[in-house]
């Protein structure tokens, strides 16, 4: 919002906010709903697999509780007053990512090798797929907004780099850093994508880790579910801490003589004079962050679906936070003239770039609904 006001002003600072609000919560509920897929998919493997029952047997093993337990250990993490104090969660969960991705990848080449790949045909008879062309028509633009949802990073690209020191430029740190973080999760993507639509071909699952996905090796497919957990443990705070700040500035602003929203109370934890550590409490923060948590996890609840919600995500952030600001942003500063070449071609290229969200959008929504008629009792 800082930059926009900066470059842009006016209503669009406004906007650049509520876009990039919906996005943050709407990660965040993602990341919950990713988290308790994974956690449940250890569950059921182990009480499928070693109890006597087949691979074939389903076992169904509910997310929801899971949902409350990643929502109980963020109620303690949200507490971290600021982005200075998550950067070992920060490390954490890029091992994590790195772990499992590299893992996805394994098990999908060996399943390759073994020529064991999926029908990759994209008439759906050839497939088995019993599903009518409108359908396979909704999953492609669904499959559209997953894509985008791989573009959610430039939300929290400003706030990370606010968080660096000054020398070196802030602005030097950050694009280095960008471009090696952007290559190698953009070659992880690519890799996993295409090499895990290679194994299953268009039976392949959301995710490759659970569901109908990989179930052998058992011991390795369930540390890949424990590795997407823990980093998504992380990954949750890297995405509220935004909103966290920006709430609790304004109230500052707002009510300054309010003790209730700006006294910090000093507790002791630890019995020792020498192992003491003393944290300080705000009950504003404590009651706000907590808040927070427990309607991101009810939401989790109420739409518990990964694919369709993560690429309504992806697809109501992409345009906005990631094309439209930018573009305007770096026409204004670079004063390009209006109906020049290069204005027209970054109009060209917001404008593609919204249909592509609208598509996406249209795709998840329809997804959605469908995910609701079968997940409630009653259908409309």
């Amino acid at each position: 919002m800082d930059a926009v006001r900066a470059q842009l002003g006016g209503r669009k600072v406004h906007l650049c906010g509520l876009a990039q609000c919906i996005n943050l919560v709407g990660v965040n509920v993602g990341y919950t709903v990713t988290a308790a897929i994974s956690m449940a998919a250890v569950e059921s493997s182990w009480s499928c697999f070693h109890d006597g029952f087949r691979e074939e047997d389903k076992c169904d093993v509910s997310s929801t509780r899971y949902m409350i337990i990643y929502g109980c250990v963020q109620l303690v993490l949200c507490q971290v007053p600021n982005f200075q104090k998550l950067s070992w969660i920060s490390i954490l969960a890029a091992v994590m990512s790195a772990t499992y991705s590299v893992i996805g990848l394994g098990l999908s080449v060996a399943k390759v090798a073994g020529k064991e790949g999926g029908g990759t045909k994209a008439a759906t008879t050839t497939v088995g797929l019993h599903v009518s062309e409108g359908h396979e028509l909704w999953r492609v633009f669904r499959a559209i907004g997953d894509i985008a949802f791989a573009y959610s990073y430039s939300t929290v690209l400003i706030e990370i780099q606010d968080t660096l020191r000054s020398s070196p430029p802030e602005n030097r740190t950050m694009k280095r850093a960008s471009f090696v973080g952007i290559t190698v999760t953009t070659l992880f993507y690519l890799l996993c994508g295409c090499v895990g639509y290679a194994a299953f071909g268009k039976a392949a699952p959301g995710n490759l880790l659970s569901g109908t996905g990989f179930r052998q090796p058992l011991w390795l497919v369930n540390i890949a579910n424990i590795c997407v957990a823990v980093h998504l443990v992380g990954a949750y705070q890297v995405f509220c801490q935004p909103i966290f700040s920006f709430v609790e500035s304004r109230c500052r602003q707002r009510w300054p003589e309010s003790k209730f929203v700006t006294m910090e109370h000093p507790v002791t934890v630890g019995g020792g004079t020498t192992t003491a550590t003393v944290c300080h409490v705000n009950w504003f923060r404590l009651v706000w962050r907590s808040a927070y948590v427990v309607v991101t996890t009810a939401l989790a609840m109420t739409f518990p679906f990964f694919n369709d919600f993560l690429s309504l995500v992806g697809a109501a952030s992409f345009w906005p936070l990631t094309v439209y600001f930018p573009v305007a942003m770096y026409i204004s500063r670079a004063k390009i003239p209006k109906f020049s070449f290069t204005w027209a071609w970054l109009q060209c290229l917001s404008w593609a770039c919204l249909v592509v969200s609208l598509v996406a959008a249209a795709g998840s929504v329809e997804g959605l609904i469908q995910s609701m008629k079968k997940y409630h009792p009653f259908k409309s």
